[in-house]
């Protein structure tokens, strides 16, 4: 019999903070291991071919460092960090694949629109391609403030 393993992709934004907390809970109650992976986008090609230097990302030594500050918040917990390369969906469904793993708990970050239509959806994809069930949490939005209440003579 294999070791249980449940997977929790990060992008290192506040989004995956609430998935983080459910899948070492999870991972505790199971007896599995909380696998933490991060997968390192190559450089977008743009136009013909051209490459965009903008704003420089991470390199492989700091994504390295910024994983390694990933864990489960449970010490108890026992846990393997990975760094990949790649398209992330694709990387994180064949990962679950060769490592057997029974569940993907994973943020999303809600987008909707035309926010979701120019930057995809990375939980989306990996919920179609997934090979085990994949169980997401939207990052709580924040309180709406309360109404003022209207003073005698407004209108």
């Amino acid at each position: 019999m294999s070791e249980r393993k449940i997977l929790f992709p990060t992008d290192f934004s506040h989004t995956g903070d609430a998935a983080l907390e459910l899948a070492t809970s999870l991972a505790r109650e199971r007896g599995a291991k909380l696998l933490i992976v991060h997968v390192e986008e190559p450089p977008a090609a743009y136009g013909a071919g051209e490459m965009y230097y903008g704003m420089p990302d991470p390199v492989t030594d700091d994504l390295r460092k910024m994983l390694d500050q990933v864990g489960p918040p449970d010490p108890r917990v026992s846990c393997e960090r990975r760094l990949l390369a790649g398209d992330p969906a694709t990387a994180i469904a064949n990962l679950a694949q060769e490592e057997d793993v029974e569940l993907i708990v994973m943020g999303t970050h809600g987008r909707s629109g035309l926010m979701r239509l120019l930057m995809g959806s990375v939980a989306e994809a990996v919920v179609r391609h997934a090979p085990c069930p994949v169980l997401t949490l939207r990052q709580p939005s924040p309180p709406e403030p309360a109404p003022t209440p209207m003073q005698p003579g407004e209108a």
